[in-house]
């Protein structure tokens, strides 16, 4: 049976309180477990191409939070501005990037790419979400090319990232502003889902305005929402506050990076899968799995095997097959097995990797697929 969420012994701000199939080789159950989850009339899982009613997506799993496009410069920028956020801070700068490591002309390439998404598939990946959006250089057309080519769904995110990305104007318009600005994207392009939106470390106020918004267009057009958090998850309770706050229903959001938050009885998590909103685990499939495994089971054990969301976030070029890495099924064929060692059921990794995803994406639209 799925687990009673708790909520009304604990407000939000007493939660803020209270910090003080592996695919190929190791397949997907095909039999519907008990649980199979149930959407409402009218929803549908909204990819690049077409729109899917969710049941038609049930046959191997999604992964709620990948890039395949970028623009080429976005790890660099992303480089300069950890470097620029810490002088600022009086931090010692971040490790020096090895340049090779951000390059990413290969999402350029669509010949890799779909080379790329086709293990993918063989590898037991049904559906990919794309977590970027304008801001952040990702081409919906691109994403259109590599779905009709691969065979494998895509949904898009839209949305704005975080500060540092934010177009200048943002700094300028109003919460309403944003707010319309928000569902024009909606309504331009074929997209599934407001993410990542993010905070760069500690929340700022325009990224606050950002979020508050965000909550808003949720509500004009039942795009569900991931997060991207200050590493280590430092804005993960705010966020989830702000977006509440705006009359948002905690199921129709994932908090992401909650990997990064290393606690082994996972409490920050457990709040928040109490108050009824997903835990995103989205660098999975290498070395920073051993940490993370733990707070995955301490979540299944606890009875919120529902509320977890598993994903890459793969954005570098030493992690696709073509240059020897595990490839975008890596949650799968990496870190999946260890979830099976460690005891999770055929039921639970299916609830996991095909059920939660499905059920997080769906949505009744408001408006008619743009065309």
């Amino acid at each position: 049976m799925p687990h009673e969420h708790e909520t009304s012994g604990w407000t939000r701000r007493e939660m803020l309180g209270s910090l003080g199939a592996a695919a190929a080789t190791l397949a997907l159950p095909k039999v519907l477990s008990a649980d199979t989850p149930t959407f409402p009339a009218g929803a549908v899982i909204r990819t690049v191409l077409r729109d899917y009613p969710p049941d038609q997506l049930g046959g191997s799993a999604t992964l709620f939070h990948e890039h395949m496009s970028f623009a080429p410069d976005f790890l660099k920028r992303f480089a300069q501005y950890g470097a620029e956020t810490n002088a600022a801070a009086g931090l010692p700068p971040p490790a020096p990037a090895n340049q090779n490591d951000l390059d990413l002309s290969f999402m350029q390439d669509p010949a890799v790419m779909m080379e790329e998404l086709t293990a993918a598939k063989r590898e037991g990946v049904g559906c990919i979400v794309d977590g970027g959006h304008a801001d952040m250089g990702r081409s919906v057309a691109f994403l259109q090319q590599l779905s009709m080519k691969s065979g494998v769904p895509i949904v898009a995110g839209t949305g704005f990232y975080a500060e540092p990305f934010y177009p200048k104007e943002i700094g300028t318009m109003s919460e309403e502003q944003v707010v319309r600005a928000l569902v024009k994207q909606v309504e331009t392009d074929p997209v599934g889902v407001f993410g990542e939106i993010g905070s760069w470390d500690y929340m700022t106020a325009n990224e606050r305005k950002v979020f508050r918004a965000i909550g808003k267009a949720h509500l004009a057009t039942n795009l569900p929402v991931f997060t991207h958090t200050g590493i280590p998850g430092k804005a993960a309770l705010e966020q989830l506050d702000i977006l509440e706050d705006a009359g948002m229903n905690p199921n129709r959001v994932v908090i992401g990076h909650l990997g990064n938050l290393i606690d082994p009885a996972a409490q920050v998590h457990k709040a928040i899968c109490k108050r009824g909103a997903y835990v995103g685990f989205d660098r999975l499939g290498g070395p920073a799995d051993d940490p993370q495994l733990p707070m995955v089971m301490a979540l299944v054990e606890a009875g919120f095997a529902d509320r977890v969301m598993l994903s890459s976030d793969l954005a570098r070029p030493n992690a696709i097959k073509r240059n020897g890495g595990p490839g975008y099924a890596k949650t799968l064929t990496v870190f999946v097995p260890k979830l099976k060692r460690a005891g999770a059921s055929d039921d639970v990794i299916r609830q996991i990797t095909v059920d939660n995803p499905r059920r997080f994406l769906s949505f009744v639209p408001k408006k008619r697929r743009p065309a």
